[in-house]
C-alpha cells in the first residue's frame, strides 16, 4: 500500500477535482483526499511518500499511435530537418559507415517545410552511391527513394500506378523517386522486414521514452507484427503501457470468423476497433477534397472508397461486435465516412446490435454542413492537435480559406462531440505537452504564426485539452471505468510534474517536465 501526500493533485474527477493525497493498493486507487483522512483508512503497512508539493495528474494516453513504426524509427535516419540539404548531409553521414548494399532507412521529411517540391532520386544518388535508400515522409503517406532502391523494387518509367497510389513522374514520364500512398508498398516489399524479435526489442526499448513524456497508455494502429510483439511482451510481463490495439481492415474477415469483439483482452492489452483508410494526407496532396487543391485544378486528392463501400465493412464488423475507426483527412473523405456511419447507426438499431463507439481518425478538415454530425451520430473525433501547428502553412497554401474549418476542436466540443487526442507518432513527436500547447495556443513552440495563434477561435482551454488525453482517450477505448481520472477503483496510473501546468504561461507547456511516472501502482520512471 502506498500513500502519496503533500501533492497538488488534479484528479479530473468532477466529484472531487482536487486533492493533496492519494492512497494506492494492488495497482488501483483506494481513495483520494487529504493525508490525515487517508491515513485512518490505511489498515496495512503503508509506504508514505512525500511528493514535496509537486503536481500529480492522471496518466496521459496517446489515442493515435504507431508503436512498431515509432519504435523502429528511433534507429532510422532522422529526416525531420529544416532543409533538404541537412537531410542529405545526414544520409551521406550514415552511408559512410554502412556496408555496401545495406539499405539506408529514414523517416520524417516534409517537403512543405523545404521548397514545396517533392524530392527526387537525383537528389539522393550522389550521397549514397553504394546503398539503396528509402525514406518515409513525416505523414507516412509519401516516400523518397534513390535509383538503387527503385531498381531493386522493379520500378521503371513504365511501371503503372497501383490502385490508390502514385509513382511521381517528371514531364517526360520518368519516375522521379517520390512515391505516394499505396505506391510505397512497391519499394517496401524489397526492404528487409524486421523480425518479430527485433520489433519486440524495439517496442520494449521505446517504453521508457514514453514514460518520460508522461504517457501511460496508447491506442496502437500498427498491424499484425506489432500485435504479436505486444502479446509476447505481455506474456513475459514486460509490457508496461496500457495498449488499446486496433485491427487493420484487411483482417476483418479473420476477426469475423474468430468472433473477435471490441474490448476483448485485459487491463494491459485489449482489442479496439477495425481501422480503414478513406483517403491520403495533406502533405502529398492526397487527402480527398470536394474542391481542388489551390493551383492544382485537376487534383481533389485520392478517395479510396465511397460511403457505400465503407458501410459494407461497417456492417460486417457490427455483426460480430467490432467497432470501426476510419482515417479521414479531407472534407470529402470525412463526409463519406459520416454517411457510412449514419447508415451504420440505423443498421445497429434495426438489428438490435450494440451501439458501438465508432471513430474517425484525424478529422483534419470538414465541410461546415458536416461539423454537427459527429455529435448527432455519437462519433468520436480522434484528433492530433500538433498536426494543426505542424501543417498550418501547408494548409493555408493548399486549402486557402477552407483552412478556417480545419483542425476545428472547439467547433466539435461546442457541438458536444467526444474528443480523443494523440500524436500519430512517428508522424509527430509523441510528447503530449507539445499537443497540449498546440491545442491551447494554436502556435508552434517558437510562437508563430502570431500572438493570437492560427485561427484562434478553435483554441481549447487547458482542462479541455487535458481531458482529451485522459477521459476522452479512455472513453474512445471503452476504458472510462478504469482509466482517465484519479478516483477510487481506478487503475493507479499517474504522472508527477515538476511544475503546476495550470499555473504557468501556456507558452511554457512544451518545456513541461515529468519527474515520475507510475503505472499499475509501480514507479516505472523517476528523474535523477
Amino acid at each position: 500500500m502506498k500513500l502519496l501526500y503533500n501533492a497538488k493533485i488534479y484528479t479530473l474527477d468532477p466529484s472531487q477535482p482536487k486533492a493533496s493525497a492519494v492512497l494506492l493498493d494492488g495497482g488501483r486507487i483506494l481513495a483520494v483526499g487529504q493525508k490525515d483522512t487517508l491515513e485512518t483508512m490505511s489498515y496495512d503497512r503503508v509506504d508514505k511518500q512525500d511528493m514535496q508539493g509537486k503536481t500529480i495528474l492522471p496518466g496521459l494516453t496517446d489515442a493515435h499511435f504507431h508503436f512498431q513504426y515509432y519504435a523502429l524509427s528511433l534507429t532510422k535516419i532522422n529526416c525531420d530537418t529544416k532543409t533538404k540539404e541537412e537531410c542529405l548531409r545526414r544520409i551521406a553521414e550514415r552511408a559512410q559507415t554502412a556496408k555496401p548494399g545495406e539499405w539506408l532507412l529514414g523517416h520524417g521529411w516534409n517537403h512543405n517545410e523545404w521548397d514545396g517540391e517533392l524530392p527526387t532520386a537525383a537528389d539522393l544518388d550522389p550521397f549514397s552511391p553504394n546503398n539503396p535508400v528509402y525514406l518515409t515522409a513525416k505523414s507516412l503517406h509519401a516516400a523518397w527513394a534513390n535509383t538503387s532502391a527503385l531498381k531493386l523494387a522493379g520500378i521503371s518509367n513504365d511501371t503503372p500506378n497501383p490502385k490508390d497510389g502514385v509513382i511521381q513522374r517528371d514531364p517526360s514520364g520518368r519516375a522521379t523517386g517520390a512515391l505516394l500512398e499505396t505506391a510505397l508498398s512497391l519499394v517496401e516489399k524489397s526492404v528487409p522486414e524486421p523480425t518479430l524479435a527485433e520489433v519486440e526489442t524495439a517496442i520494449e526499448a521505446a517504453q521508457p521514452i514514453l514514460w518520460k513524456m508522461g504517457l501511460t497508455g496508447i491506442h496502437d494502429f500498427d498491424r499484425r507484427k506489432s500485435f504479436m510483439a505486444l502479446q509476447q511482451l505481455h506474456r513475459r510481463q514486460r509490457l508496461k503501457l496500457r495498449v488499446n490495439k486496433n485491427l487493420p481492415i484487411e483482417n476483418l474477415d479473420h476477426a469475423f470468423e474468430l468472433g473477435l469483439q471490441t474490448g476483448f483482452g485485459d487491463d494491459w492489452l485489449w482489442v479496439g476497433s477495425v481501422k480503414a483508410f478513406m483517403d491520403g494526407a495533406l502533405g502529398p496532396r492526397t487527402a480527398a477534397m470536394f474542391q481542388p487543391y489551390l493551383n492544382e485544378p485537376e487534383n481533389c486528392g485520392i478517395l479510396n472508397m465511397d460511403g457505400e463501400e465503407l458501410f459494407e465493412y461497417c456492417r460486417r464488423a457490427a455483426d460480430v461486435g467490432l467497432g470501426m475507426t476510419v482515417h479521414a483527412i479531407g472534407d470529402r473523405a470525412n463526409h463519406e465516412v459520416l454517411n457510412a456511419y449514419e447508415r451504420l447507426r440505423k443498421y445497429e438499431a434495426e438489428n438490435r446490435l450494440p451501439r458501438l463507439r465508432h471513430r474517425i481518425e484525424h478529422v483534419q478538415i470538414l465541410h461546415p454542413n458536416d461539423a454537427p454530425r459527429f455529435a448527432e451520430l455519437d462519433i468520436i473525433a480522434s484528433m492530433q492537435p500538433i498536426h494543426a501547428t505542424s501543417d498550418m502553412y501547408a494548409a493555408d497554401r493548399l486549402w486557402g480559406k477552407r483552412s478556417a474549418f480545419a483542425y476545428a476542436w472547439r467547433t466539435q466540443l461546442n457541438y458536444g462531440a467526444h474528443l480523443a487526442f494523440g500524436s500519430d507518432a512517428p508522424v509527430e513527436s509523441p510528447n503530449p505537452f507539445l499537443g497540449l500547447h498546440a491545442a491551447v495556443t494554436r502556435q508552434r513552440a517558437d510562437g508563430s504564426p502570431s500572438a493570437e495563434g492560427w485561427y484562434p477561435e478553435q483554441k481549447l482551454t487547458l482542462p479541455e485539452a487535458l481531458s482529451a488525453y485522459t477521459l476522452g482517450a479512455a472513453y474512445a477505448s471503452n476504458a472510462e471505468h478504469r482509466l482517465g481520472k484519479l478516483a477510487p477503483g481506478y487503475l493507479a496510473d499517474l504522472i508527477v510534474l515538476e511544475e503546476d501546468i495550470f499555473s504557468i504561461d501556456p507558452g511554457e507547456l512544451p518545456a513541461a517536465r515529468v519527474s515520475a511516472t507510475m503505472i499499475n501502482g509501480e514507479w516505472v520512471y523517476a528523474s535523477s
